[in-house]
Protein backbone atom coordinates (compact mmCIF):
# COMPACT_ATOMS: atom_id res chain seq x y z
CA UNK A 1 0.00 0.00 0.00
CA UNK A 2 0.71 3.38 -0.61
CA UNK A 3 1.88 6.56 2.14
CA UNK A 4 0.38 9.86 0.95
CA UNK A 5 2.27 13.25 1.44
CA UNK A 6 -0.08 15.69 3.11
CA UNK A 7 -2.01 17.17 0.19
CA UNK A 8 -2.64 14.24 -1.46
CA UNK A 9 -3.79 12.59 2.31
CA UNK A 10 -6.15 15.86 2.04
CA UNK A 11 -7.97 14.62 -0.63
CA UNK A 12 -8.61 11.66 0.75
CA UNK A 13 -10.11 13.48 3.90
CA UNK A 14 -12.13 15.08 1.39
CA UNK A 15 -13.58 12.81 -0.52
CA UNK A 16 -14.69 10.61 2.63
CA UNK A 17 -16.70 13.53 3.84
CA UNK A 18 -18.17 14.09 0.90
CA UNK A 19 -19.68 10.51 0.17
CA UNK A 20 -20.71 10.86 4.53
CA UNK A 21 -21.88 14.04 4.03
CA UNK A 22 -25.43 12.17 1.88
CA UNK A 23 -24.45 9.10 2.68
CA UNK A 24 -23.12 8.25 -0.56
CA UNK A 25 -20.61 4.75 -1.28
CA UNK A 26 -18.24 6.57 -2.75
CA UNK A 27 -16.63 9.94 -3.13
CA UNK A 28 -13.98 11.28 -4.80
CA UNK A 29 -11.65 14.70 -4.64
CA UNK A 30 -9.23 15.98 -7.57
CA UNK A 31 -6.95 19.22 -6.56
CA UNK A 32 -6.23 21.24 -9.95
CA UNK A 33 -3.13 22.78 -11.23
CA UNK A 34 -3.64 25.86 -8.88
CA UNK A 35 -3.90 23.74 -5.83
CA UNK A 36 -7.84 24.33 -5.64
CA UNK A 37 -9.81 20.97 -4.41
CA UNK A 38 -13.18 19.86 -5.87
CA UNK A 39 -14.65 17.17 -3.86
CA UNK A 40 -18.04 15.38 -4.64
CA UNK A 41 -20.41 11.66 -4.03
CA UNK A 42 -22.15 10.08 -6.58
CA UNK A 43 -24.40 10.52 -7.85
CA UNK A 44 -28.02 8.31 -8.84
CA UNK A 45 -31.26 9.76 -10.08
CA UNK A 46 -33.51 8.37 -12.51
CA UNK A 47 -32.27 10.32 -15.15
CA UNK A 48 -28.62 11.65 -14.08
CA UNK A 49 -25.69 8.73 -13.53
CA UNK A 50 -22.74 10.69 -12.78
CA UNK A 51 -19.91 8.95 -10.58
CA UNK A 52 -17.92 10.63 -7.49
CA UNK A 53 -14.69 11.07 -10.17
CA UNK A 54 -17.06 11.98 -13.00
CA UNK A 55 -18.54 14.95 -10.57
CA UNK A 56 -15.03 16.20 -9.23
CA UNK A 57 -13.46 16.54 -12.59
CA UNK A 58 -16.66 18.51 -14.39
CA UNK A 59 -16.32 20.78 -10.84
CA UNK A 60 -12.77 21.72 -11.01
CA UNK A 61 -13.52 22.37 -15.28
CA UNK A 62 -16.17 24.44 -14.36
CA UNK A 63 -14.39 26.21 -12.08
CA UNK A 64 -12.03 27.10 -14.55
CA UNK A 65 -9.40 24.17 -13.94
CA UNK A 66 -7.05 23.68 -17.16
CA UNK A 67 -4.99 20.51 -15.88
CA UNK A 68 -5.25 18.05 -12.38
CA UNK A 69 -2.40 17.26 -10.37
CA UNK A 70 -3.58 14.35 -8.38
CA UNK A 71 -7.02 12.47 -7.53
CA UNK A 72 -8.72 10.29 -5.18
CA UNK A 73 -11.42 8.11 -5.01
CA UNK A 74 -12.97 6.66 -1.85
CA UNK A 75 -15.24 3.90 -1.12
CA UNK A 76 -16.69 1.94 1.98
CA UNK A 77 -16.60 -1.53 0.65
CA UNK A 78 -15.51 -3.16 -2.86
CA UNK A 79 -11.87 -3.85 -4.40
CA UNK A 80 -10.07 -1.08 -6.53
CA UNK A 81 -11.03 -2.39 -10.15
CA UNK A 82 -14.56 -1.73 -8.88
CA UNK A 83 -13.94 1.74 -7.49
CA UNK A 84 -12.61 3.68 -10.51
CA UNK A 85 -14.98 4.04 -13.32
CA UNK A 86 -13.94 3.94 -16.85
CA UNK A 87 -15.31 7.02 -17.66
CA UNK A 88 -14.22 9.18 -14.60
CA UNK A 89 -10.65 8.20 -15.08
CA UNK A 90 -10.71 9.20 -18.48
CA UNK A 91 -12.02 12.59 -17.68
CA UNK A 92 -8.87 12.45 -15.40
CA UNK A 93 -6.22 11.78 -18.20
CA UNK A 94 -8.46 14.25 -19.98
CA UNK A 95 -6.95 16.77 -18.18
CA UNK A 96 -3.48 15.48 -17.63
CA UNK A 97 -1.95 12.32 -18.61
CA UNK A 98 0.25 12.20 -14.99
CA UNK A 99 -2.35 12.95 -12.42
CA UNK A 100 -1.61 10.04 -9.66
CA UNK A 101 -5.22 8.74 -9.05
CA UNK A 102 -5.27 7.67 -5.40
CA UNK A 103 -8.01 4.50 -4.42
CA UNK A 104 -8.77 4.23 -0.69
CA UNK A 105 -10.45 0.83 0.18
CA UNK A 106 -10.49 -0.79 3.45
CA UNK A 107 -7.66 -2.64 2.27
CA UNK A 108 -5.79 0.65 2.01
CA UNK A 109 -4.58 2.70 -0.72
CA UNK A 110 -3.65 2.14 -3.85
CA UNK A 111 -2.39 3.99 -7.11
CA UNK A 112 -4.54 3.31 -10.17
CA UNK A 113 -2.26 2.60 -13.56
CA UNK A 114 -3.52 4.30 -16.89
Amino acid sequence: MIELDPEDDKLVTLAHAAAARIGAPKGAAVRDQDGRTYAAASVRLPHLRLSALQLAVAQAVAAGAETLEAAAVVVSHGSVSEVVDAQGLAAVRDLSDAAPVYVVTEDGVSRVAG
